[in-house]
């Protein structure tokens, strides 16, 4: 990684061949569709690529790009859930579909105060040492396994429940300050 974030252009099929199956299972077991998979492999290397003039050399390199991944998969879904609530299936008397808006069963007074509290949690994991948001989203978002978190991540399974924990108590402050104000 360090040659080919200084340029080295043919580091890149070396760079590849090392990063990507352990991309590939990732992402994979992260969206579990085939197109989906191999969209986003894509996506994370063209972000590598316009990214690598930021590669601090010496820095371990997968959690780097698993950063990169993550936060790609994060808005891929992010993207698949505001397409699906903006619009349901209701069947149509002729039995074509159509499609019309969503029916709210929450007030707007809910809605506001479930998005006001979903920014100030994002802001809270957004402000974390990268390190307690990586082993968090890993574990608590995604659903990986201790284990295959800190194989990962490059540290031990232990680091990795501190560090989730850490993350998870500031979280859980934003959630008590919200219920203080309430």
């Amino acid at each position: 990684m360090e040659r080919y974030s200084n340029g080295d252009d043919a580091a890149f099929g070396e760079l590849y061949d090392a990063i990507a199956p352990r991309l590939l299972g990732f992402l994979r077991k992260a969206t579990r569709d085939g197109c989906a998979t191999e969209d986003l492999m894509q996506q994370t290397f063209l972000h590598i690529h316009r990214a690598r003039g930021s590669f601090i050399p010496g820095a371990p390199v997968m959690p780097w790009v698993f950063a990169i991944t993550r936060r790609l998969v994060i808005d891929v879904a992010r993207r698949q859930r505001v397409e699906q609530g903006l619009f349901a299936r209701v069947p149509a008397d002729d039995e074509r579909t159509r499609y019309e808006p969503a029916a709210e069963t929450a007030t707007t007074g809910d809605v506001l105060d479930a998005r006001r509290l979903e920014r100030r949690v994002q802001q809270r994991l957004d402000a974390l040492p990268e390190t307690q948001r990586t082993a968090y989203q890993l574990v608590k978002q995604e659903g990986v396994s201790l284990k295959r978190a800190a194989e990962l991540l490059g540290i031990s399974v232990t680091a990795v429940k501190l560090r989730t924990h850490r993350a998870y108590v500031a979280l859980r402050g934003v959630l008590g300050d919200e219920s203080a104000l309430s």
